[in-house]
């Protein structure tokens, strides 16, 4: 808008000029006059100009307010139930029995969906953009209610289990880290807020985190500002996971932890990932397919169905969707 009407008032006053200096000619128009009259166009075009460039703000603000809206309509979670039970301890055994599901009902995400994991396996999910491997973990979080079918931890339904009760026993790693201002232990501190500071060294150590955080100039100590802008995007993961460690979570959900760092990092992280695999029931999403190597299961989804699992040699040896996937002869995207 802003450059437009600039063009325009130009050409405005480019017209009126040429038009004044011809009647000033021929018609013996007053050039006093034409002066003041050259002078009132350009005036009248200067707040025209203004109003045009705050077009741009107007929208944003526009737009900033639908986002405020939204969140102040969006509906709070329903409250648990009298009967809703809490899980003390929790083992991790996950079962998803013929689940259904759709954000919205017109339109189905996820199609008769059944998968069974038990603690120490690594179920890793693999696929094409909105295939649905979000989705499943964003239901066994209970983000969303299924529509049909049944999620099971430990035998018992998850809408029979307190939220709270479900979540802290569920940890996070995922491809986007935040950090809080802080000290590096509270931020790792942050998956348990009653850890001692021993059980922070022990999950840094645990995460392959100890090491960088000593070299930082005041170790454990040290202040994170600005979401961690003084660490790279890898040692940001490996806070991560460490956070993700010292929360003790049976299950552990890993969506795409490794895709925004370089190789080497990639290793360290991975083998802090392994160690902090050890015992739980892990679900991990991935399209670097390199690093579902070692799962003891692979989902292949299409659709928001599974159309293969298996181990990767099983599938590769199969050569339907996951062979063509890890070969390159089709595109994850």
């Amino acid at each position: 808008m802003g450059p437009v009407m600039g063009n325009l008032s130009q050409v405005n006053y480019a017209l009126t000029a040429c038009i004044g200096g011809v009647l000033c000619v021929l018609k013996g128009f007053d050039v006093g006059g034409l002066t003041v009259f050259l002078n009132f166009s350009r005036q009248f075009s200067r707040p025209i100009n203004e109003i045009s460039m705050q077009v741009g703000n107007v929208f944003s603000a526009l737009a900033g307010a639908e986002r405020v809206f939204a969140v102040m309509d969006e509906e709070p979670e329903p409250v648990d139930g009298p009967e809703s039970v809490e899980l003390h301890p929790m083992i991790g055994h996950v079962v998803l029995d013929d689940v259904t599901f759709g954000y919205v009902p017109e339109k189905t995400i996820l199609k008769h969906v059944s998968l069974y994991a038990k603690p120490g396996q690594k179920i890793a999910f693999v696929g094409s953009t909105g295939a649905g491997k979000t989705t499943i973990t964003n239901l066994i979080n209970r983000f969303y209610d299924i529509q049909s079918g049944s999620i099971r931890i430990d035998g018992v339904d998850i809408r029979s289990i307190k939220r709270n009760n479900l979540r802290e026993n569920i940890a996070m790693v995922l491809q986007d880290t935040h950090l809080f201002t802080g000290t590096v232990m509270e931020n790792i501190r942050y998956g348990r807020l009653d850890a001692t500071d021993e059980e922070v060294i022990e999950a840094a150590k645990t995460a392959s985190a100890h090491s960088f955080i000593k070299r930082l100039p005041h170790g454990y100590d040290t202040m994170l500002e600005g979401d961690g802008a003084n660490l790279s995007q890898g040692q940001r993961q490996l806070l991560n996971i460490a956070r993700a460690a010292i929360s003790k979570a049976p299950v552990l959900i890993l969506d795409e932890a490794t895709s925004s760092v370089d190789t080497r990092t990639e290793k360290h992280i991975e083998r802090g990932m392994d160690r902090l695999m050890a015992d739980r029931t892990t679900f991990v999403i991935a399209h670097r397919l390199s690093t579902v190597r070692n799962a003891n299961a692979i989902m292949v989804l299409e659709n928001g169905e599974i159309i293969e699992r298996g181990s990767h040699d099983d599938l590769i040896a199969a050569k339907g969707r996951y062979y063509e996937l890890y070969t390159g002869l089709s595109e994850l995207d």
